[in-house]
Order: C-alpha cells, then structure tokens, then sequence
C-alpha cells in the first residue's frame, strides 16, 4: 500500500492550550503551521527548502528567544543544532541510538519504518543497515530538509492526526514525543492503527514522576547535553500506566524499561574522550523510559 501524506498540524494548537491551562508558566508565542495542499507521496523533490546538516550560526551572544515551556517554535530557533557536535540536541543522538536497538530488522522488501516527530533525523544512522524504507513525519519546515539530508522521506503533519492509511507500517517509531502532546493516548492510538499486526511499535518519553520532573527538567536543562531550557513542560509528562493501557485497547502490548546515560560514559564525553554517551537500561522507569511491542491480530492473538 502506498504512503500518502495531507500536510495537517492541529498539534500547535492542541499542545499549547493544554500546556498552557496546566502550567503556571506566564506568556504565550503563536505559530501558524503552514499547509501546503500535498496529496500524495511526499517528493524528494522539494516541498521545504534544503539546507546543510552541520553549517549555520551559533546562537548569537543572547541566544535563542525564550519561548514558553513546551513551545514547539524552539526547535526552529535551534535548527542549526540538529547535527553539530555537542550542540543543544546532543542526547537526542544517544537517546536515538538506543532506540534503534528496539527495532527489528526488515523481514520482507519494501518494509515501511514510520518515524513519528523524526526532528533532523537523529534516528537514521542507527535504522540504515536494517532493511526498512524509512519515512520521518514531524511539524517543523526546518527539520525535515535535514531529516531528508539523511536518507529520511520527509513528510510534513501531525502526529495526533497521522497523514497515513490504515496498517501501512511494519515499524512505528514514536521517540521523545509523548511528552510534547496533551493527548499520549490518541498518539499512541494513531501508530497503532497504521501499524500492520504483528508490526512493532517502539516508545520513548519521560514518566510524570518527581523523578521525571528533577532528571529531565531541574537537572538536565543545566547540564551540558540535556535538553535545552524551556523545552519539556512537565505537566506533560507521561502516566505510565495510562499509556500502557491505551496502548493495550489498541492491541499493542507494551513492556516498559527505564534509560539513564553511563556515568562514565558522561564523564568522558565531557573531558572530550568519548563521541558519544551509551543509554542503559534500567530496571526503574520512573525518570526517561522506553516502551515497546507487536500489534496482535484483529482477533486478539500475537501475530
């Protein structure tokens, strides 16, 4: 079955009202997304304009605007970091990496990988050698053009309303974006229904825990790394157990793992002795997490 894609973006505003109702951060930036009328398999030639992975400007001595919590124009403002070594997306890249160890190589040709807010691509270097045509969708007009730098088709919409037929996907990838939306259950209800049965649907967010908000917010907005500032809200973060039963009403059967970066790994990487960081797995997912699982048949039986 092909891949369509409707360009649509209802998260803006979807987000933002709920982020805003819920946290007591004060001010408010508006951001039209844009819709260009695509109907039809997303061309390699042009909907958004190209530009280098690794070339651009620091952020002036000011840095980006500040934005509220959660705002996704943030990731425009600091598109030039995607892919620069120890830019503002650093553990995407490592966070990426383990991600792709839940994916499953392609088991036939022509397998579908469907990479849900794929940013600038950080998952492909990891998914290459694994056999799956690879099509990242995400809202930002300055990702995608990186995203495709990287062998990525690029499609541009909504993650709350996936631009794709029914069971299309052998694969469904949904990494740190859970956290972004006001409604985890109708993303999570949205891969599973492109998601073919016995496809795999593989996660990974942060728990709405103390934990979560310390580690991911508190802590790591302040070391070198960690997400920049403003960017999570934790009002957001993610009901662990809400998800795994959406999950499971969608005929996915989810196993979680907790995900913290290696200490040592860290300390080198800071003194400039490691390129990256390993993410480990851990028993607890009370701070970042992983989630994955296999579609069960129509009739409720594992593929």
């Amino acid at each position: 079955m092909p891949v369509t894609a409707t360009d649509g973006s209802g998260w803006l505003a979807w987000t933002r009202a709920t982020a805003e109702g819920r946290s007591r951060e004060e001010g408010s930036a508006t951001r039209e997304s844009h819709h260009d009328g695509h109907d039809g398999p997303v061309p390699t030639s042009n909907p958004v304009p190209r530009r280098p992975g690794l070339t651009g400007p620091h952020p002036g001595p000011a840095g980006p605007p500040v934005r509220p919590r959660n705002d996704p124009a943030q990731y425009d403002d600091l598109a030039d970091q995607w892919w620069r070594p120890r830019g503002s997306f650093e553990m995407l890249h490592w966070i990426a990496e383990a991600r792709a160890r839940l994916v499953p190589a392609a088991d036939r040709p022509g397998s579908l990988l469907l990479d849900l807010a794929c940013g600038g691509g950080v998952l492909a270097p990891h998914v290459q050698r694994l056999g799956h045509r690879h099509v990242g969708l995400d809202l930002s007009a300055t990702a995608l053009p990186l995203a495709r730098e990287h062998g990525i088709v690029p499609v541009r919409g909504d993650v709350l309303r996936l631009p794709f037929g029914d069971e299309v996907a052998d694969v469904v990838v949904a990494g740190e974006v859970l956290e972004h939306v006001a409604d985890p259950a109708r993303l999570v209800s949205e891969a599973a229904r492109v998601l073919k049965p016995g496809g795999t649907l593989v996660l990974d967010t942060i728990a709405d825990t103390w934990w979560g908000r310390f580690s991911s917010v508190t802590v790591a907005e302040r070391l070198p790394a960690g997400p920049p500032r403003r960017l999570h809200d934790p009002a957001l973060f993610v009901d662990r157990s809400a998800l795994v039963e959406a999950a499971g009403r969608a005929g996915v059967v989810l196993h979680l793992t907790g995900l913290r970066p290696s200490a040592l790994d860290y300390l080198a990487w800071l003194t400039g002795r490691r390129l990256a960081v390993r993410m480990l797995a851990t028993r607890s997912t009370a701070g970042l997490f992983q989630a994955h699982g296999r579609k069960t048949t129509v009739e409720g039986r594992p593929s």
